[in-house]
């Protein structure tokens, strides 16, 4: 780490002989510094070779992938809604935190952020009653939209009866500052909108799968991530 700081530009080979490792040591530990989220650029043929962002820091150990989902997920979904401030450094900062994960961990976030979608809160909807989100449902979600799963949870709705709910998770909804979880719903044989402020004890169900449906969203709903 010291010697690319130090160097600027240099080469396998070059990190090397510094530090008395072999090439493979040397791609080894490149790579577990850009899963520590180091910004680490690699320019090809001659006169090319390795670069640290002298902006760049250590992210993975200080935040989990959850916790790297949720803060991409929020600034995505500010973004998306067309009120966020300094939009051009925090799509830089999104896109060196997106470097950071492993590239399995990408493809995850890119599929999660593909079921996320915004649009305008309805004047007429009460937000009064506005409570917290249980952070549980964050890992739950993320479990069940990756592999299909159905999710269970308890919701109580606006009168204040709760019900057990077994569910085809579909989407994910914002009307800021409204969250919904959008969902198939086999017992009543329809999609119905859950406010995730309202959803308690979220678990996903191993052992059976569902099929992907095209949900039929309002005008002016659209998606985070273009396609």
């Amino acid at each position: 780490m010291r010697n690319l700081r130090r160097n600027g530009m240099t080469t396998i080979a070059m990190l090397a002989r510094d530090v008395g490792a072999s090439r493979r040591t040397i791609i080894r530990d490149i790579a577990t510094l850009r899963d520590e989220g180091y910004v680490i650029s690699t320019e090809q043929g001659r006169g090319g070779g390795l670069t640290l962002d002298p902006q760049s820091i250590q992210t993975t150990p200080r935040l989990s992938v959850a916790e790297v989902f949720a803060l991409i997920i929020g600034v995505s979904s500010i973004r998306a809604a067309g009120n966020l401030p300094f939009s051009s450094l925090a799509d830089a900062g999104l896109a060196k935190i997106e470097k950071a994960l492993p590239s399995d961990k990408i493809r995850d976030l890119r599929r999660f952020l593909d079921c996320l979608y915004v649009g305008p809160l309805a004047p007429q909807v009460d937000i009064s009653n506005l409570g917290e989100m249980d952070t549980a449902l964050l890992p739950a979600f993320e479990s069940a939209f990756l592999n299909q799963l159905f999710l269970r949870f308890q919701y109580r709705d606006v009168k204040g009866v709760q019900t057990d709910r077994h569910v085809e998770p579909q989407a994910m909804l914002i009307l800021p500052p409204l969250w919904y979880l959008v969902a198939w719903d086999p017992s009543r044989q329809g999609f119905r909108h859950f406010r995730m402020d309202r959803i308690s004890k979220p678990a996903y169900v191993n052992g059976t799968t569902f099929r992907r449906r095209s949900v039929p969203f309002d005008a002016g709903v659209h998606p985070v991530r273009k396609s």
